[in-house]
């Protein structure tokens, strides 16, 4: 008898919501020149060969052409096996009226799994069916996004790993779906709150994650001129088993760093002290032409 066990269901950040881009090609930066941004996330500490997952990407928003053009590169590591996934990502915004834009993006990825051989442990060392099981594989696949934005509101649906609905050699990235939306004030009061709901399918699986986060400026302005952020402290739920906390905070004008912690709350916080995340942000300002400021 066999049952298949899934650990691990699809490759995302906690605080996906400071770079959507992550989990929507249509996702767009139009306050920046350009931004940056790293992250390393390490899943159940204490639970030996858990996921350890790097991120990276940057993107640049070109005016004229109300085109944004992003690079993604992941690395997922889970015991012996290693995916590895680079993204060119391509977004038009398309300006409705009342400030509104609708966003369509696309991207394409190139992903590889391999594996260390020398952490494979076999009860019989010279059997060739499992090496011949556990050669590198690389191939293609592609996400699609749309979003709907204004100032304090965004909406969005997103498929990735798409080709993996209909081609079985895409089978190890499987293709997740999200639907979400996400309000946020946008004042400049000490204190501006924000609501994130999302829902994800991957499989047979479904999720639902709800955030609230409050953002925090060095003191109450009046006037038009949009006062930053000093820091942002956030809560969210995710299925009811796991619960988590978000901290951020500006290092300079064009720098962010975040944090996040979860502590999952079924069997497994029996091994694990919980899953640890970082986010390094940098934002390339450019003359302040904004047309959805959310950050």
């Amino acid at each position: 008898m066999s049952l298949l066990i899934l650990a691990q269901s699809n490759i995302r950040l906690n605080n996906y919501w400071g770079n959507a881009q992550y989990i929507n090609p249509a996702f767009i930066y139009d306050k920046y020149e350009a931004v940056f941004s790293m992250a390393a996330r390490k899943q159940w500490v204490g639970v030996k060969g858990s996921p350890m997952t790097f991120f990276a990407s940057g993107s640049t928003y070109i005016d004229n052409l109300n085109t944004q053009l992003g690079l993604i590169a992941i690395q997922d590591k889970v015991g012996y096996t290693s995916v590895t996934n680079v993204d060119l990502t391509y977004a038009y915004a398309l300006k409705l009226e009342q400030d509104w834009q609708l966003h369509l993006g696309l991207g394409l990825n190139y992903q590889n799994l391999s594996y260390d051989m020398s952490k494979v442990k076999l009860s019989d060392g010279d059997d060739p069916a499992v090496y011949e099981n556990l050669l590198t594989e690389s191939n293609f696949n592609s996400d699609i996004g749309v979003e709907l934005t204004c100032k304090s509101l965004r909406l969005g649906v997103s498929s990735l790993n798409l080709f993996s609905v209909f081609d079985n050699n895409h089978k190890y990235q499987t293709n997740t779906n999200f639907v979400y939306g996400r309000y946020r004030q946008m004042s400049n009061d000490v204190l501006n709150l924000g609501f994130g709901l999302c829902g994800i399918q991957y499989s047979n699986m479904y999720q639902a994650e709800f955030n609230v986060t409050g953002y925090f400026k060095v003191s109450q302005r009046s006037g038009l001129e949009e006062t930053p952020d000093l820091f942002d402290v956030g809560l969210f739920v995710r299925t009811g088993t796991e619960v988590g906390l978000i901290f951020g905070f500006d290092l300079s004008k064009s720098i962010h760093l975040s944090y996040s912690y979860d502590y999952n709350l079924t069997g497994i916080n029996q091994k694990s002290v919980g899953t640890n995340e970082i986010i390094l942000t940098y934002n390339l300002t450019k003359n302040p032409v904004c047309h959805n400021c959310w950050y």
